[in-house]
């Protein structure tokens, strides 16, 4: 019914503007389909062919479905497709739609396929006309075309289960697809099932509709005598043709499915490069045999499963190596920490073997802290996966050696440039001092933060950043910024990858918008708030994985930090010096260290001075009391050069060069870190316990 000679339409450009008067007069609707947007405009006239009022109609072809059954829009959409592919104009085409009331009717349509100068489709413009009483006038066409049907209908069991089974990703979905009502109806069958070979045995993996599992046959040998063994053993098709037939060839089978009142059965084998996976079986309850056209109808719909299955079991055991080995990278278990609660969480997209390199990791440190990282590898392959293992590994080591935030990133990067990769990775670390509550971030390209307060309250947490990880060693730009995060009682600090971020159609502010919502109205525990997130990441979908990590503080009832204080001292200003010194002496006495009152003010005040005299910046002095195996009183003054201080002996008569030696004598313990392009001079003072 197929009519391919049909002349070229000539519509106007301006078309449905101004409908042909002469087509309306002649009852032929037209249409206007727009192949880069996929709308398909209809005129009235072709709402009435097609039955559907306009507001039924969207304007998209699938829509359409509720007219054009499925087997018929099939061979339209072969049909359009081929036209398309092969240069052609024009095409023509007679089908059947199912009116409102029920009953079939023959519509016919032509189309004019309109090009670029590419010779790219870029819009079919048509008409729609209903063919019923054309086909009734000859009652020889009427024969050819209930031929055609039935010739359609044999073969269009493969093609519509193939083009289902087309979708199919694991042994499951192609289960499902055979499984579901409208499969077993178009393959015509009352009943189906479906084995798998397994060690020697057929496993039952598919049986329907509901009350027709025969007891005894879940798992089965292949040397017994049924009809799944029997083809599998073979190698053939078995074609059974009547009751008595069933009866005599398989005497333990029969008697079970008596209820079921089977007349035929067709059992094949599913071969997958030339050796057996399994077996389907289709029984039926209206037919007395099987024509030659249709018993390779019935082979050719076994191949099709078989490869459905093959690739289905192929991409399941891809996923499984994928999925393991990226496991195997994350950290097995996170360890409990003193002073926070702490949930991880991840959530796969992967398809096959396209992994991605999102991690996350908890770092114990001494003193209290705790190092939590956040991370994605460019790229989502079982190599994106290695290298994440890789990174990984180096940043815990690195934190763990006692670098400071800026360092470890900093190190990290040097590391992913000098790896035999061409990837990046994005990344985010943060170190906190649990018994202050300081946490000190630094950001590699990397989404950042989120806090989330007690009552609720959900923010973003701006963080200068840097370049990825492997491309600021790549362009020399190893500095990065390191950003102070207050985390009070019960706050949460919460790290994650874009995948938790990003949605269809919103760009990267709108999808944090949306999770700090979702995160003000979530649950406080954080396992809870973690679960919650996993299971919207989950209903979204979306092609990238998921990296989540959720730090809680709480402040132990044993004693902790008094406070933390900070003092910005600019060169040049008595005042802000003088105000300092007034901070240390208040903090000394306030935190109990008044036996060590003179030996802190002169360190402090030492230190504070050669900040001013031998940089050109200001100077940041930070106090904080730090709890332990023993309790301690920490001095940082911060500067914004990268010199380090030298210990040198000074001359009898000297003024100067006595400081780092007074800075040794008097604290317990000294150092320098490296802060971004600054430095930071510390030293620790052991104070005893307050009462």
């Amino acid at each position: 019914m197929v009519d391919r000679g049909a002349s070229a339409l000539s519509l106007p450009d301006d078309w449905p503007a101004h409908p042909d008067p002469i087509l309306a007069l002649n009852r032929m609707g037209s249409f206007d389909w727009d192949l880069d947007s996929g709308v398909f405009h209809m005129d009235a006239q072709a709402h009435e062919v097609f039955d559907v009022r306009p507001d039924e109609y969207d304007g998209k072809p699938e829509s359409l479905a509720i007219r054009v059954p499925r087997p018929e829009a099939f061979r339209l959409d072969g049909l359009v497709s081929k036209a398309l592919k092969d240069g052609s104009e024009n095409y023509g085409a007679y089908f059947r739609i199912r009116c409102r009331d029920g009953t079939l009717r023959w519509t016919h349509t032509q189309g004019y396929i309109r090009r670029d100068e590419t010779g790219r489709p870029r819009r079919i413009i048509g008409i729609v006309r209903d063919a019923t009483e054309e086909l009734a006038e000859s009652e020889e066409r009427r024969e050819q075309a209930a031929e055609h049907e039935a010739r359609r209908q044999q073969t269009s069991v493969v093609q519509v289960t193939t083009a289902a089974l087309a979708h199919a990703r694991t042994v499951q979905d192609v289960i499902d697809v055979l499984k579901d009502t409208h499969g077993i109806t178009h393959l015509g069958a009352t009943s189906l099932v479906m084995g798998l070979v397994e060690a020697g045995r057929i496993r039952l993996v598919a049986e329907g509709p509901a009350g027709s599992f025969v007891p005894g046959t879940m798992v089965t040998r292949i040397d017994e005598q049924y009809p799944m063994s029997e083809v599998v053993r073979t190698l053939s098709p078995r074609f059974i043709e009547s009751p008595e037939e069933f009866a005599e060839r398989y005497p333990i089978l029969w008697p079970n499915i008596t209820d079921l009142n089977i007349t035929a059965a067709a059992y094949m084998p599913l071969i997958a490069q030339a050796r057996p996976i399994g077996a389907i079986g289709l029984l039926y309850s209206d037919r007395s045999g099987f024509t030659t056209e249709e018993r390779n109808v019935l082979v050719a719909l076994g191949s099709s499963i078989a490869q459905s299955l093959q690739r289905a079991m192929f991409y399941e055991q891809e996923k499984d190596l994928a999925t393991g080995l990226q496991q195997a990278m994350l950290p097995r278990t996170i360890p409990s920490v003193p002073g926070a609660d702490v949930a991880v969480r991840y959530r796969s997209a992967s398809l096959g073997r396209d992994i991605g390199g999102d991690w996350y990791d908890l770092i114990p440190l001494p003193g209290g802290r705790v190092g939590a990282v956040i991370g994605d590898v460019q790229g989502h392959d079982t190599h994106a996966a290695a290298v994440m293992g890789q990174l990984r590994i180096v940043l815990r080591a690195y934190a763990a050696e006692g670098h400071t935030p800026a360092t470890v990133m900093a190190r990290a990067s040097v590391f992913l440039h000098e790896l035999d990769t061409d990837r990046f990775a994005t990344c985010l670390y943060a170190e906190a001092d649990l018994s202050t509550g300081v946490v000190q971030v630094v950001r590699a390209g990397h989404i950042d933060p989120l806090l989330r307060e007690p009552g609720g309250a959900c923010r973003r947490v701006a963080v200068e950043g840097g370049l990825p990880l492997g491309l600021s060693a790549e362009f020399g730009r190893l500095e990065y910024p390191v950003g102070t995060i207050e985390l009070d009682s019960d706050h949460t600090l919460l790290l994650c990858t874009d995948g938790l971020v990003e949605q269809p159609g919103a760009d990267l502010d709108d999808g944090m918008q949306t999770l700090t919502a979702l995160i003000a109205t979530g649950p406080n525990d954080v396992r809870d708030l973690a679960d919650l997130l996993i299971d919207v990441a989950e209903e979204r979908g979306g092609d990238d994985d998921v990296a989540l990590l959720l730090l809680r503080r709480r402040v132990l009832d044993a004693p902790q930090a008094g406070g933390r204080l900070q003092q910005h001292v600019a060169p040049g200003d008595p005042e802000a010096l003088t105000g300092a010194r007034h901070m240390i002496r208040a903090a000394v006495r306030a935190w109990g260290a008044e036996d060590r009152a003179d030996e802190i003010e002169l360190v402090a005040d030492e230190l504070i001075t050669n900040a001013l005299m031998h940089t050109e910046g200001a100077a940041v002095v930070t106090l904080r009391v730090l709890a332990g195996s023993d309790r301690r009183l920490r001095v940082e003054v911060e500067d914004s050069s990268s010199a380090l201080p030298r210990r040198r002996e000074a001359g009898e008569s000297g003024v100067s060069g006595r400081g780092l030696l007074l800075v040794d004598l008097l604290t317990d313990v000294w150092g320098v870190e490296a802060r971004g392009g600054g430095k930071a001079v510390w030293c620790e003072f052991v104070v005893p316990e307050r009462s």
